[in-house]
């Protein structure tokens, strides 16, 4: 009897890439260009994970909807530069991770995806300056879908993959993407080493703390 399909889901910003230098660097670009207080560290890495609009609600919560507009549209090109300046250097891959991708990669009932708070642009860019365009089968994104926690990019995924909700993992490292997973049905596995503490993680099936856990991890949920 043939293995069933597994779908293994991957959030990208504080899970497989450290993205935080760029993403502090453009969302405080984006506020003194604006003319709006920036703010902390803290708080902006706290907002990872979101789509952009609400995001800057919760950074911005006092500002009027036009002037959060014109914060998420700052982000983007204070981004995208930064990108474009410093190429896969601005999002480093976690250590572990090419090697994690590529050995589930190897396994034949598995198949791997994306589900971010990225831009369809944005993780495309990230995706081919990592040459990674091979791995994943399925890539939601921030276009096409309402916010973290919302289950759409999970459902999404299983839709175009055919997988049960019980062969699928959510692998990630805020509390958005336990918080999808748990909605959507399946599991959740959390990383410790992204932008959201650990006791944040409560819907998670587990935490890993480094990449060679996660096959472990995968086969306890699976069993």
């Amino acid at each position: 009897m043939s293995a069933p399909l597994r779908l293994v889901l991957f959030d990208v910003d504080g899970t497989l890439v450290d993205s935080q230098g760029s993403i502090v660097h453009a969302m405080t670009a984006s506020f003194q260009a604006a003319s709006v207080a920036a703010p902390d560290r803290e708080a902006i890495l706290s907002i990872v994970g979101l789509s952009l609009p609400h995001a800057m609600a919760c950074l911005a919560p006092d500002q009027s909807t036009s002037v959060q507009e014109v914060l998420v549209e700052g982000y983007k090109q204070a981004y995208y530069a930064h990108r474009k300046e410093l190429g896969a250097a601005s999002s480093p891959l976690y250590p572990g991770a090419r090697e994690a991708i590529e050995t589930l990669h190897e396994t034949p009932e598995i198949l791997l995806g994306v589900a971010t708070g990225k831009s369809q642009r944005g993780l495309d860019a990230l995706i081919e300056a990592h040459g990674l365009e091979q791995y994943f089968v399925t890539r939601q994104v921030a276009d096409h879908h309402p916010s973290k926690p919302h289950p759409s990019m999970v459902q999404t995924a299983l839709a175009e993959t055919g997988v049960s909700e019980a062969n699928a993992a959510m692998i990630g490292d805020t509390s958005f993407d336990m918080d999808m997973a748990a909605a959507a049905g399946v599991n959740g596995i959390g990383v410790s080493w992204g932008y959201h503490d650990n006791s944040a993680l409560t819907a998670a099936a587990c935490v890993i703390e480094t990449f060679d856990q996660l096959p472990d991890a995968l086969a306890s949920i699976w069993t």
